[in-house]
């Protein structure tokens, strides 16, 4: 199979592409951003690609939505140490035919390949049990929205909302300001926006936060700031 490898490690994308050669595949293509996977695909079109969720820039499953309208044949799995069940279900969403993680064993890896050009989904039983665990929860509708926002993405979202930059949300959450701007990729990511004004914008109107926030250690936040992402 000819593979384009997406991840932004260099060793570990190496590491891969030697293994995947040694089974006979040909790597013709590596990229360590999604904006260069989908770059390679459009102008390689792979037999299959290897995709990373987290990367810098555009990550994996906004990647994969594009290279799977732009490639809808061509496979896509997604090889990740991210255990998230939002970014698992997003994958699937976004055109995803499996999702392998990071700790599975080199036989593994060439059993789902060779799956995958048999046709069959790059799925292990044991992420097959958590979507079928998830799938069978009473509030299932929610839980399944590969889009739907984590806890401390909504948490971001109403701060962003209120008007707040990077650095004061990292200082009001305790965490680093590079988390803020990972979480902020993510939520504009899943709210399909373009910037944090729309955003923000979009989350008031979807009822994703209150207009007009309750002040925070007594403070009360400005609301009509917005500024760039980074």
């Amino acid at each position: 199979m000819r593979i384009v490898l997406a991840d932004d490690h260099p060793l570990f994308r190496d590491g891969v592409a030697s293994l995947l050669g040694a089974w006979g595949h040909e790597v013709v293509g590596t990229a360590s951003d999604g904006e260069a996977a989908v770059a390679l695909c459009a102008e390689l079109r792979p037999d299959l690609v290897l995709m990373d969720v987290r990367m810098p820039g555009v990550g994996g499953v906004e990647a994969t939505r594009r290279i799977a309208t732009l490639l809808p044949a061509t496979p896509i799995v997604m090889l990740t140490v991210s255990e998230d069940e939002s970014d698992l279900f997003a994958a699937i969403k976004a055109g995803a035919r499996g999702y392998l993680l990071k700790n599975l064993e080199a036989a593994q890896l060439r059993s789902m390949i060779e799956g995958v050009a048999r046709g069959e989904a790059a799925i292990t039983p044991a992420t097959a049990a958590r979507i079928l665990a998830e799938l069978q929860r009473p509030d299932a509708a929610v839980h399944a929205d590969p889009d739907r926002l984590t806890g401390r993405e909504l948490e971001v979202l109403r701060l962003v909302t209120a008007g707040l930059r990077n650095k004061e949300i990292a200082a009001r959450l305790g965490i680093s300001e590079n988390t803020v701007k990972y979480h902020l990729r993510n939520i504009l990511e899943k709210l399909h926006a373009e910037s944090r004004t729309e955003v923000a914008a979009r989350a008031v109107r979807e009822g994703l936060v209150k207009p007009g926030p309750p002040a925070v250690d007594g403070v009360a936040p400005r609301a009509e700031r917005h500024h760039p992402v980074g």
